[in-house]
């Protein structure tokens, strides 16, 4: 069978099973999230994931780029690196990599091929689940001498959380996702706390006091040592440009001449925030790195779509900011690089996010608002965004599909020359980066 046909098949596959990122909040919510499903494919497959020593990293915001920054970093010590994150841009490869390169689509058909037989004694498995037990396989196959693992969804009940991590990191927290994590920080929080392990560092971002207090107290009761970034490390933004930015880091009561100087291309005051707290991590894993290989793997970090600058002439931005926490950062990072400068936002979402609060964030800084929808199940229709941009007094046009939605803010930009930004929604800003992609391609 030819390999692409063999892919587009284990594709179907994959989505036969129930994919929980395709079904409404309210679906969701309903969902039976428990560990025993994941548990008995792991044994029935072997238990792969156990032959690898792994970092593990929640969050609401910021927890892939983290991912990405400790596995950029290992790979920089000459180290094979797996990295699973989700969800993907452009390819569902993008989400199992080794050295950030995706696993081809020959591997991820005869992967699937591989698992069907385990797959098919066990019950009312997940698309999640499964992909993640070809994660777990395809790095035991390959001898990756570490793994960074990204939690989907939550933490306690999610499918990666039966690893016992060198290190578990939890990123920051904000609200999403309500309807399955809970409605407060605290609920959130103790969620996310799930992937803490009796005895296993734990690694925090800056946090609200609410979720924090929740941290605190679980890592206590489970015997474990918080590191805090911002309280056990410092960190300060040095300088910055739109090729990246320079932070140092510090530890309070220790000689100021050791301070440790960064840099990383990724943009946006929280980008520093992450990568102080990969670098936190890595500190606390068991690997051994020197600061050399650190900063190496920092400055040659990718993260495509966190503020990714596609083009400066005209200014093309890609964004994953998708609730109002994130729209904040979005708004202050166009605020530190773009001052002054008005924004097409070409705009999608899911249904379950708090718009007004989001498009109130970022109004100071729109000239228009472009209204779409991703081919999505969850996406919200248009017409529902419409009446939550008039609400908020923002001049947008609807426009039905990515592609022409994107041709539309490049014509007004190209105008006025207003920034073009996408954000609301991944599956938005990836097409958005197909629609880009495509047009430079064009001779």
């Amino acid at each position: 069978m030819e390999p692409e046909t063999a892919y587009n098949l284990a594709l179907d596959y994959l989505y036969s099973f129930v994919d929980y990122s395709l079904k409404h909040s309210s679906e969701l919510a309903k969902a039976d999230f428990n560990l025993d499903r994941m548990r008995a494919l792991m044994a029935a497959l072997g238990n792969p994931q156990d032959s690898y020593p792994c970092i593990h990293v929640a969050g609401t915001k910021g927890k892939g780029s983290t991912a990405a920054l400790c596995a950029s970093a290992l790979q920089a010590s000459g180290r094979s690196v797996g990295l699973y994150s989700s969800p993907h841009l452009l390819d569902y490869t993008e989400r199992i990599q080794i050295n950030a390169v995706p696993v081809s689509h020959a591997d991820l058909a005869e992967l699937v091929e591989f698992v069907k037989p385990a797959v098919a004694k066990i019950p009312l498995l997940t698309t999640f689940e499964i992909t993640t037990a070809l994660a777990f396989v395809y790095f035991a196959r390959k001898k990756v001498d570490a793994a960074v693992i990204e939690v989907g969804l939550g933490g306690r009940l999610d499918a990666t959380n039966i690893i016992t991590p060198r290190v578990s990191v939890i990123t920051s927290l904000s609200y999403d996702h309500t309807a399955v994590l809970g409605n407060t920080l605290t609920l959130i929080a103790g969620e996310k706390a799930g992937i803490i392990k009796p005895g296993v560092p734990v690694v925090s971002s800056p946090q609200k006091e609410e979720a924090l207090k929740v941290l605190e107290a679980v890592a206590a009761e489970r015997g474990c040592e918080l590191t805090l970034v911002g309280r056990d490390l410092g960190y300060e933004a040095v300088e910055h440009s739109l090729d990246g930015q320079t932070f140092e880091i510090t530890t309070p009561g220790k000689d100021p001449s050791k301070t440790m100087v960064f840099r990383i291309p990724l943009l946006g005051q929280h980008q520093i925030e992450n990568a102080v707290t990969a670098y936190a991590a890595l500190q606390k894993s068991g690997f051994t790195l020197s600061e050399t290989q650190i900063a190496k793997g920092f400055a040659q970090v990718s993260w495509p779509c966190r503020f990714e600058i596609a083009s400066r002439e005209p200014t093309i931005i890609f964004d994953s900011a998708h609730n109002e926490d994130a729209f904040v950062r979005l708004t202050q990072t166009l605020e530190t690089y773009f001052p002054n400068r008005k924004t097409v936002l070409i705009l999608g979402i899911s249904e379950d996010k708090h718009l007004a609060a989001m498009l109130t964030a970022i109004k100071p800084f729109i000239d228009t608002l472009i209204i779409t929808r991703a081919d999505h199940p969850r996406a919200l229709e248009p017409e529902k965004i419409s009446e939550v941009a008039r609400e908020v007094g923002l001049t947008f046009e609807s426009i039905r599909t990515v592609e022409t939605a994107f041709n539309r803010a490049l014509e007004i930009g190209q105008n006025n020359g207003s920034i073009i930004l996408s954000a609301g929604s991944m599956f938005v800003t990836a097409e958005v980066k197909s629609a880009w992609q495509k047009k430079v391609k064009q001779p």
